[in-house]
This record gives structure tokens, C-alpha cells and sequence, in this order.
């Protein structure tokens, strides 16, 4: 975006007075009067076509969105699994077969028990794998794009090891896949970098997010679906979405009614955001319902 286009905005004089310049003061002081509006406006700005604003921007927003993000950590829910592990005291029942070459070999010694050889068995209880689904059909500037990016950020944060981040649009595009690395600022710079493009292949993104959480061994498999919902490509979409472990939706306000119906249907989650400085709260509650 031109400077032109972006000091359509009141605040952007402020927050780049100069050509190449950004102050974080003004945006740290947008963010307490309007923070929707000021990461709207920072997140066109990671589109600049000014090469220094939009490095700038593009590293502060990864920051600043992170930030945003952090609600809290995901309870991890269902049956525990008792495994083998470590001697700790509080660890659970010692494991008589596993230790008893340490336990025989410090009496034969007439020596302490190193409790470093030792081993208990212990419940464990499952993680928590997610798998955000982002829409991208529509227009991705301002308040979407922002939306979009925070939400990856608190996907990020609450499943840092196990979670992925599907675009999608009439194609699917896998900005993060689930059991591979990827430095979160990288997966929110990632998100940002998206624009608006085509039809809406809801089916289709939800047979993909099953896919991506098929890898994963965790115990509780989340689907979060951030969308309006009007599928515009055809597919199942009922039988997609019904075939999910847990599926959370969250929709823009005022544009929620295709996706209320989905999740009724459903029996999906439902929540709904006015913009990026909702959308980890609405999450957080979700999950944690």
C-alpha cells in the first residue's frame, strides 16, 4: 500500500511521520485508545510498499500480536495414559521390575539407592493438539487481516509444539503445518502477508484441518474455524465439520449468522468478535469452557 492509501487513516501521520519511520510510542498509545483500529492500521502497514515501514511494521506487529495473544494456557482434558517415567516422589507408584537391577545392586554395595535409576509409573495426561482455520475469500486488509493474524498468534502460544494454520479461499494454502517447526512470528508474518482471493471452499478446509490433526497424538484435537462461513464452492460441508473431534467457530459481529447455523448444527462452539482485540479472549473462553 502507498502512503497515500494508507494515511486514509487519521493516526498514520503520527504513527510514520517521516518516510522509512514508525513510532512505536504512537502505536503503544493507539493501542489503549483504539487498539482495533491501531492493529488494523498496523497490519496494512505490513503491506507498505515502502521497504523499511513494511520491515518495520512486519516486526512489530509479530511482536505486538503475540503479546496480544496471551490468555492463558489450554486445560488438557480426557483420559490420562499410565506410563514408565522418572523417579519423582510425587511421580506415582514405584515400578518394582523396571528399578530392581538398582534396588538389587545398592543392597549387594550396602550403598544409598540412586534414585536417578529408579522409575515409577504415573498417569499422564493428554495434550492438546489445534489446527486454525483462517478465511482469506473476502477482504484481508485492516481489521480481517489483524483478526486473522492475533488468532494465529494465540494458536501459536496455547499449542506452541503441536498445531497448525490452514488459509483458505477457493484454495487451500498451509501456512503452518502440524508436525512441522515454525517460529511463530514467522507464522503471524505468514498470515499477514495474506490477501483476499476468490470463492470459499469450506468443505474442502475442514477435510484438510481433520488431515493435519490425523497427525498429531494428542489427546484433545481442536478445530478452530475463524470465518462467516457462506461456503461458496460445493462440498459437504455438515459431514465435514461433523466428522471433527471438537470444533470451535468464531465469526465477525454483525456477520455471524451462516456460522451460527453451522455450529447448531453441529454442536460446534460459537463465538463471535468485533475485531483483533477480541478474537484471543473469545478463543480462550472456548477452549476453556
Amino acid at each position: 500500500m502507498s502512503r497515500r492509501d494508507l494515511a486514509r487513516n487519521p493516526r498514520f501521520e503520527q504513527v510514520s511521520p517521516e518516510v522509512g519511520e514508525l513510532d512505536e510510542t504512537a502505536i503503544e498509545e493507539g493501542l489503549i485508545e483504539d487498539p482495533d483500529d491501531t492493529m488494523a492500521m498496523l497490519a496494512d502497514l505490513t503491506s507498505a510498499t515502502d521497504p523499511k515501514l513494511r520491515e518495520l511494521a512486519r516486526r512489530l506487529a509479530a511482536r505486538l500480536f503475540l503479546d496480544v495473544s496471551r490468555r492463558g494456557p489450554v486445560r488438557p482434558r480426557g483420559i490420562g495414559k499410565l506410563v514408565e517415567q522418572p523417579y519423582r516422589p510425587d511421580g506415582g507408584d514405584l515400578d518394582i521390575d523396571a528399578s530392581l537391577e538398582a534396588i538389587a545392586e545398592a543392597r549387594a554395595s550396602s550403598s544409598a539407592i540412586d534414585p536417578h535409576r529408579l522409575r515409577v509409573r504415573g498417569w499422564v495426561k493428554p495434550g492438546t493438539a489445534l489446527c486454525l482455520m483462517v478465511d482469506r475469500s473476502g477482504s484481508m486488509g485492516g481489521k480481517p487481516l489483524a483478526t486473522s493474524a492475533v488468532a494465529a498468534a494465540a494458536v501459536a502460544w496455547r499449542a506452541p509444539t503441536d498445531y497448525s494454520v490452514l488459509a483458505f479461499g477457493k484454495d487451500i494454502v498451509v501456512a503452518k503445518s502440524q508436525d512441522v517447526y515454525k517460529a511463530s512470528d514467522q507464522v503471524v508474518n505468514d498470515v499477514l502477508t495474506l490477501r483476499g482471493f476468490g470463492t470459499t471452499d469450506l468443505a474442502g478446509v475442514l477435510r484438510t484441518a481433520q488431515l493435519q490433526l490425523g497427525r498429531s497424538r494428542a489427546g484433545r484435537r481442536i478445530a478452530v474455524l475463524l470465518s462467516d462461513c457462506r461456503s461458496t464452492v460445493d462440498g459437504d460441508v455438515l459431514g465435514a465439520a461433523g466428522a471433527l473431534e471438537e470444533l470451535l467457530i468464531i465469526a465477525p459481529e454483525g456477520d455471524s449468522d451462516e456460522a451460527q447455523k453451522l455450529a447448531s448444527a453441529v454442536g460446534a462452539k460459537f463465538a463471535s468478535v468485533a475485531g483483533p482485540a477480541d478474537v484471543a479472549e473469545a478463543l480462550a473462553r472456548l477452549l476453556d469452557d
